[in-house]
């Protein structure tokens, strides 16, 4: 009888086991992997080319910058040639001059007493007056820089950042450059500065949380949305892939269960995530557009994120978020550098979500054209009087 009883139960357990067993892989059939799913990177010519129309602007931004953190913000003209290779500039610095007029001023000085003048270099009046209109723009948009800032330290896990890292982006989001110094003062219901940037061991932190800052993008669309149609509508991300993009039949179901999964916003507390969940994912998906989205040009070069990968806990293979959500991100390679960009931000080529602090790039931009037109006039009077002497030269000769 013993031998019996446990014969039976022996069978309910191996049969227990084994319904155990099939479930177990049903549902690992069902809810694939995260890590399992590829998608095939593509190039997006147009959104390519929306990094490359800025190639100019960026590098003439870097030779300013350069002169304007010199002593005195002069620096003598070879000393910059020097440096041609650390500023990325395939040209000599005379001919970059030459190409860009209205820069800078050329004059001669004396690097020590006794020695021969040289020609140094120091902003123009036209650049100077450019800086003082980027103060005018920056005060205007003070708030929005703070609100920025809030939010970059409410998405971190630990309410704090590394300064220095801060002071590394502070291009990428449109802070001054004295912001730490001038601005974080200001606010100090807001923030607190612990030790002493530039030495690696200070951190900007979160005093206070407000919640006029706690909604992502995302979410003030969803809102307006509801507003303007009186109808609810869910937050959730933009998907939509370019012409010539395709997901494969796996990619394309997960995309849409994992589309309908809740939005979970970047400024709530997730520690009971599992981080290998789907939600998690979504989650994380939310914070790289909230990061991208207050940026100023929408896109973060991909290593520069990286940084930032132990305050907002992002994987070592966190850049493959930005392929395998390739409707709602595209990875750029153009120059070199993985660059993460958020597509909802532009149309073909052109950025249609500006932030107000592109304004400054806008007033750059026309100094830089005023004096590529001032070239341009220049060379052309120089062709026709060119061509006015070889026809009075052909004359001479006719006539002889």
């Amino acid at each position: 009888m013993f031998s019996k009883t446990r014969s039976v139960l022996s069978y309910f357990h191996k049969l227990n086991t084994t319904h155990t067993s099939l479930s177990i892989l049903k549902i690992n059939l069902q809810i694939k992997p995260i890590s399992s799913l590829k998608v095939v990177w593509r190039k997006d010519q147009k959104l390519d080319q929306a990094i490359e129309n800025d190639k100019q602007y960026r590098l003439c931004a870097r030779v300013i910058k350069e002169v304007l953190n010199e002593p005195g913000q002069v620096i003598p003209l070879r000393y910059l040639e020097k440096r041609r290779e650390r500023l990325r500039l395939n040209v000599k610095i005379k001919t970059f001059l030459d190409r860009n007029p209205g820069l800078f001023d050329v004059y001669y000085d004396r690097i020590k007493p006794k020695t021969e003048p040289v020609q140094f270099l120091r902003i123009s009046d036209r650049l100077e007056q450019f800086l003082e209109e980027e103060k005018r723009i920056i005060n205007e948009n003070e708030y929005l820089i703070v609100a920025k800032l809030c939010k970059l330290l409410m998405m971190s896990k630990d309410r704090l950042i590394s300064a220095d890292k801060l002071v590394h982006v502070k291009r990428e989001f449109g802070f001054p450059n004295d912001f730490l110094v001038n601005l974080v003062p200001k606010y100090s219901q807001y923030f607190r500065l612990t030790g002493s940037p530039g030495e690696g061991k200070s951190f900007l932190e979160l005093v206070s949380r407000n919640e006029e800052f706690a909604k992502s993008v995302i979410e003030q669309r969803a809102e307006k949305e509801s507003k303007l149609t009186g109808i609810r509508v869910r937050p959730n991300f933009n998907f939509k892939l370019p012409p010539g993009f395709f997901l494969t039949k796996e990619m394309r179901e997960w995309s849409r269960d994992w589309m309908e999964l809740d939005y979970t916003s970047p400024y709530v507390d997730v520690s009971q995530l599992d981080q290998a969940s789907r939600e998690m994912e979504k989650r994380m998906v939310g914070v790289f557009h909230e990061l991208l989205s207050l940026s100023i040009h929408k896109r973060i070069p991909v290593p520069i994120l990286g940084k930032f990968s132990d305050e907002y806990r992002f994987s070592n293979a966190f850049s493959t978020v930005f392929t395998r959500h390739s409707g709602i991100f595209y990875m750029s390679l153009k120059g070199g550098i993985k660059t993460a960009m958020l597509r909802e931000a532009y149309k073909d080529d052109k950025l249609i979500d500006r932030d107000p602090l592109l304004a400054i790039k806008d007033k750059f931009v026309e100094l830089l054209e005023e004096g590529w037109r001032k070239r341009e006039e220049q060379l052309r009077l120089q062709r026709e009087e060119s061509k006015k002497d070889m026809e009075i030269m052909a004359m001479r000769n006719s006539d002889c």
